[in-house]
């Protein structure tokens, strides 16, 4: 072989890796992800929650300290506690923000309309302002509700089996709170068949 010839081998070998060196550049930049949730993480029921988190992530190839960095805040449901946490986390420029409850959703609504938001924990997105609604989110938030909405109603129906007796109900919830609107909307197209 040539020196030539050599030169070229190794130029077409150098050529062949280079975009593979520069996938595992690419893939070893640690991504940011940032948890708020509305209870400490240090508290055994933050640190359960972490823990589920973690192996989730870890099932899919993301090692917290490797690959991904979680940086998790909580709070009990002072809301100034969430936007203090939500300004922090926003501020360290995370790739996705994961928020568990409607509080934490709202607070980092306000913080950043730009970093992606998943939520959790949360009864009526649509209600609550946190999307547009429920096919087409829109915005930087999409989630998953705490349960459908129908399944409201057919509380009543199962209310209606176990005490076959009750001809009367009623449904707590504060008015002036836009979360439950969904949920609240669901039964009362059923009250008056399921009692009549």
């Amino acid at each position: 072989m040539t020196r030539r010839e050599f030169m070229a081998l190794l130029g077409v070998g150098a050529a062949a890796a280079w975009p593979l060196a520069a996938r595992t550049q690419q893939g070893e930049r640690v991504r940011r992800i940032g948890v708020l949730m509305n209870t400490a993480p240090d508290h055994p029921e933050g640190k359960a929650r972490l823990a589920i988190f973690r192996q989730a992530l870890q099932a899919l190839g993301w090692a917290d300290g490797q690959n991904v960095r979680i940086d998790a805040r909580g709070t009990s449901a002072i809301v100034e506690n969430f936007r203090k946490h939500a300004a922090e986390l926003v501020a360290a420029t995370p790739d996705v923000v994961l928020a568990i409850t409607t509080n934490a959703v709202l607070e980092l609504q306000k913080a950043s309309r730009t970093v992606p938001i998943v939520f959790t924990q949360v009864i009526d997105p649509v209600g609550s302002g946190l999307v547009r609604n429920l096919a087409r989110p829109g915005g930087n938030v999409t989630g998953f509700l705490t349960f459908e909405y129908s399944i409201s109603a057919k509380w009543l129906d199962l209310l209606k089996e176990i005490a076959p007796g009750v001809t009367r109900i009623a449904v707590l919830r504060t008015a002036a709170a836009a979360a439950g609107i969904g949920q609240f909307s669901a039964i009362q197209p059923w009250r008056r068949l399921a009692w009549s």
